[in-house]
């Protein structure tokens, strides 16, 4: 027996990436259907090989009988129609910002905090992390638990398709552009992206951070479960495919480079490719189709008392996105769903 499924957001870049994944990975679907705002009426998207499925408006879509709705159309969609999926018994698991930080809505990487998921009835929503979040709260993870965290400082290197296909097409505008002598355009992004990096990802707040800087910090505390000095700036970069982060992470305890990649390998979804010579590690070119987080340029940081410093490369429309939104459906199905099926079997 499967289950009714609705991809709201379906002509997006995570939007498509969540019905290749749920193909995949074998999700149990008895129904599967597209959906997305009225911009996207009349289009058609794939799911698997063989199957090729309407968009439906969501003004015009019930959400009533359907079991999951995974939903990546953006804060202001999920804000106006996650509820009203949640109220007709739909679990919900939005992938904008938008509940991220309400306290009674579970915030879940599964590798992390899949005990927050032990609530999700309350309100029938689960948050999907932020794209940076993940890979840092997936890394952070095991160090916290063997030496303590006291303070992390963060450099990411953000590709264009988080802010949308419209940003990656601008890229490939730009570029071309740049190099057939033309005027450079800029619509999407708040500078030339073009052979250039820009340190703004989202909208200014009054002390000078940016609203991603601030979520990531948020976030990464609230699955943690811990509070803990942290700094980051978030820059945007001329890369399709693919977030970067360069951390600094101060330990409470010793924790040695060896113990450390050690705490890393027997963690579930994390890969370390750390090679002290000319192209042993990762970079964002290599992950696109990748489910790993990947960890590389593993050091100690001397500048401070049990400090550590490493590299992080996932790509960010897999795991920072549809592949932790299918995981927690999954998770849901194997620890709250399915066990109660079996009891009404016998």
């Amino acid at each position: 027996m499967g289950y009714r499924v609705a991809v709201v957001g379906a002509t997006g870049n995570v939007g498509r990436e969540i019905l290749n994944i749920l193909v995949e990975r074998e999700f149990p679907i008895s129904e599967i259907q597209a959906v997305a705002s009225s911009i996207s009426l009349g289009q058609k998207v794939s799911f698997g090989e063989d199957q090729v499925l309407d968009v439906i408006p969501i003004t015009d879509f019930d959400f009533t009988g359907f079991d999951f709705a995974l939903f990546s159309a953006g804060s202001l969609v999920s804000a106006e129609f996650a509820p009203i999926a949640a109220e007709a018994g739909c679990i919900v698991i939005d992938n904008a910002s938008q509940f991220r930080q309400e306290p009674n809505v579970p915030l879940v990487v599964p590798e992390v905090n899949p005990e927050a998921l032990a609530n999700y009835q309350k309100c029938n929503i689960i948050a999907n992390p932020n794209c940076v979040a993940i890979p840092l709260v997936m890394a952070l993870k095991p160090l916290n638990d063997s030496a303590g965290v006291k303070r992390v400082v963060v450099s990411t290197y953000q590709s264009v398709s988080g802010a949308g296909r419209a940003a990656m097409d601008e890229l490939f505008n730009q570029t071309r552009a740049i190099y057939m002598n033309q005027p450079v355009v800029k619509e999407e992004l708040p500078k030339q992206i073009a052979f250039n990096v820009i340190p703004q990802v989202d909208i200014f707040l009054p002390d000078g951070t940016t609203f991603e800087e601030t979520k990531v910090i948020v976030e990464t505390k609230k699955m943690l479960g811990k509070e803990m000095a942290m700094a980051i700036t978030c820059v945007r970069v001329p890369v399709f495919i693919g977030h970067s982060l360069a951390v600094a992470v101060e330990l409470e305890k010793p924790l040695s480079v060896g113990e450390a990649r050690a705490l890393w390998r027997d963690f579930p979804g994390l890969s370390i490719i750390d090679y002290r010579q000319e192209d042993g590690y990762v970079t964002p070119a290599e992950v696109v189709g990748e489910d790993a987080v990947f960890i590389s340029r593993v050091r100690a940081d001397k500048s401070v008392e049990n400090g550590l410093l490493f590299w992080l490369v996932s790509d960010n429309l897999r795991k920072g996105a549809a592949l932790n939104a299918v995981q927690i459906a999954e998770t849901i199905v194997r620890d709250y769903l399915e066990p109660h099926r079996s009891e009404g079997m016998n």
